[in-house]
């Protein structure tokens, strides 16, 4: 039996959800936020086609942009900062070289920043691909030390040379400046690629040894790497298990992303699957060292779920896990955390019906114990939702909206209200 698309997958649950719609109550009660929400900002890009975004928010509220465009025949990757703190965007900055081939993907291009430092890593089309290896990818990391002004040539990150995919990756900077790489790699040639990891010690000017995490990787289930304010390190992925069985894991390292160990698994979920749901996990961490990760899984009883544990032993082990999505009339999808040093939450993701795409979030201002009704923050058919914080508690989030010509990438921010938090022991 040959696996059903992922296109036709969802036409089919459109389909079924459609004819239930006279039997669902309407999807959730629009409730109170415990913060503020800062005015929308648009930007029009009037391409033929456009991947992202990627966002983050730096310690004085600027809001950066990473994202991909295509037109006429061009492939660009783009980087664009506020002028001011929420925004307007400024103009954008092209960062591949004109002669650089960025591989055409599902995934913005990862981003980092800090201070006066931009990082980002994208996919370059290999420059030794044949027509018979269309996925066959360099996976660059490109810097800028002048605030996203200019950008420096890019470097390899793969150290093999293998004319195959190294991509669906994820970038991190911990707190003492190591910039962490995670990404999909099939170089051993398996019929399932593996999980690799690399650092840059020395700000993306050289990268070090390529290290495998693990086998048996999600062929297209994007890595998340994170890591807590002791060091530890963690990377997410999803990996397949014994027949078909496909998890969301989290390995950590004990020693600043030298080692791993083995991966542990989040959610039990026992979702069996042959093929791949091409929808990543997302992880944060909070100053109390609390591991959160969020996760779309359709489980044993095949139903679209997004789900959130939490781990207070590093990694070791996970709590219960506990359902965010409510709609019953929906279906939600690629869902994104972002965690504030205090154990503030908000997690973003896509909710789908048969006539509309939206994009919702839900906040937590107690560790994670307990979470607001999804709030939509959309007005137009909607995808692609981010979200970061700054070390203020500062939430950026953005989307992609689809529009006649062209598309719209939409920036917000959030201020959540002050919340005591109880002090819990790590172990």
């Amino acid at each position: 039996m040959v696996p059903m698309s992922r296109p036709g997958r969802r036409a089919l649950c459109a389909g079924l959800v459609l004819g239930l719609l006279p039997m669902i109550q309407p999807a959730f009660a629009e409730t109170a936020l415990p913060g503020e929400l800062g005015p929308k900002v648009i930007t029009e890009h009037k391409v033929k086609s456009l991947v992202g975004p990627s966002v983050q928010i730096d310690d004085a509220g600027a809001l950066s942009l990473a994202w991909m465009e295509e037109d006429k025949e061009v492939r660009s990757v783009l980087y664009a900062r506020s002028t001011e703190p929420g925004g307007p965007m400024g103009a954008p900055v092209r960062i591949n070289r004109p002669e650089d081939v960025p591989y055409w993907r599902q995934e913005a291009p990862a981003l980092v920043v800090q201070g006066d430092d931009v990082f980002v890593t994208w996919g370059l089309a290999h420059p030794k691909a044949t027509p018979q290896q269309p996925f066959a990818t360099e996976l660059r990391l490109s810097r800028s030390t002048d605030r996203g002004r200019t950008f420096q040539p890019s470097i390899v990150v793969n150290d093999d040379p293998g004319v195959i995919q190294h991509t669906f990756d994820a970038l991190h900077r911990d707190a003492d400046g190591r910039l962490h790489l995670s990404w999909i790699d099939g170089r051993e040639g398996k019929k399932e690629p593996g999980t690799y990891v690399a650092r840059s010690l020395d700000r993306g000017v050289t990268i070090t040894r390529n290290l495998k995490v693990d086998e048996g990787t999600c062929v297209c289930c994007r890595t998340a790497v994170t890591s807590g304010p002791d060091g530890m390190v963690y990377v997410a992925w999803r990996k397949i298990f014994e027949g078909n069985v496909r998890e969301t894991v989290v390995a950590r390292s004990t020693d600043y992303g030298e080692t791993f160990e083995p991966p542990v698994i989040v959610g039990h979920d026992k979702w069996v699957f042959p093929a791949c749901p091409h929808r990543p996990a997302s992880m944060g961490v909070d100053r109390q060292g609390r591991l959160y990760v969020v996760w779309y899984t359709e489980g044993t009883d095949e139903i679209p779920a997004v789900y959130m544990a939490y781990s207070d032993d590093r990694g070791r082990t996970f709590s219960p896990k506990r359902q965010l999505n409510v709609s019953r009339n929906t279906f939600p999808d690629h869902p994104q955390i972002a965690v504030d040093p205090e154990g503030r939450l908000v997690v973003i993701w896509e909710e789908q019906g048969p006539v509309k795409r939206d994009v919702v979030m839900s906040v937590s201002t107690d560790r994670g114990a307990d979470f607001t009704t999804p709030h939509k923050l959309n007005e137009r058919k909607s995808q692609t939702p981010v979200v970061a914080v700054n070390r203020q508690g500062i939430f950026a989030l953005a989307w992609m909206e689809h529009a006649m010509p062209g598309h719209k990438i939409v920036t917000q921010t959030l201020r959540l209200s002050p919340a005591p938090v109880a002090a819990q022991a790590v172990q």
